[in-house]
């Protein structure tokens, strides 16, 4: 009896390591499983790659299905009109709202965005705060948040954001960013 119970609890215990690894090397791929279409949009858009990846692993978590609250769509959860503007800025005549659901379109035109974002503030101290806080909240809600005016450094956007979430939504992706760029790859 309780040599069938130890090899019963050994038994449990290779499972669960194996569903552990199981579950690992499943994320690792779903995680670098579209690093090549990360290097091609960012290297066409000008945006650091580790910060397009960082904002897909804090917009989706690296799935290409997911949907947002306000129909945002897929991996860097872009909106139908975020989307538009890509394609008529790109020439894209094919675009339709499920085009988004392509994970190439999507991290085309959520990086389109981002740069966009990062171009316009590109003169504060550091304009990937208020790049992010653009992509997550919008542009109106930025302008609001910039008790400074155009002299507002980071940290004053930082303190000045009136929707925690947003401020949390910067904080996690520029964490995601610094890890990615200190690993030195995708």
């Amino acid at each position: 009896m309780v040599r069938t119970a130890r090899k019963l609890a050994l038994a449990l215990v290779f499972t669960a390591l194996g569903a552990v690894v199981g579950v690992y090397l499943r994320w690792l791929y779903r995680e670098q499983r579209y690093n090549h279409v990360i290097e091609e949009a960012s290297a066409r858009y000008g945006v650091d790659r580790f910060l397009v990846k960082a904002v897909i692993r804090r917009e989706s978590g690296f799935d290409p299905l997911a949907y947002g609250t306000h129909g945002e769509i897929g991996l860097m959860q872009v909106t139908e009109g975020a989307g538009r503007e890509w394609a008529q800025a790109t020439g894209r005549k094919d675009f339709g709202r499920d085009s988004l659901w392509d994970a190439r379109m999507n991290i085309e035109a959520g990086t389109w965005y981002l740069a966009r974002a990062l171009r316009r503030w590109q003169t504060m101290d550091d304009p990937v705060p208020f790049a992010l806080a653009e992509y997550n909240a919008g542009l109106r809600n930025v302008q609001r948040w910039l008790p400074a005016g155009q002299a507002t450094t980071a940290k004053q956007l930082l303190e000045a954001i009136t929707y925690p979430s947003v401020r949390r939504y910067i904080e996690t992706t520029k964490d995601y960013h610094q890890a990615y760029q200190a690993a030195g790859r995708l």
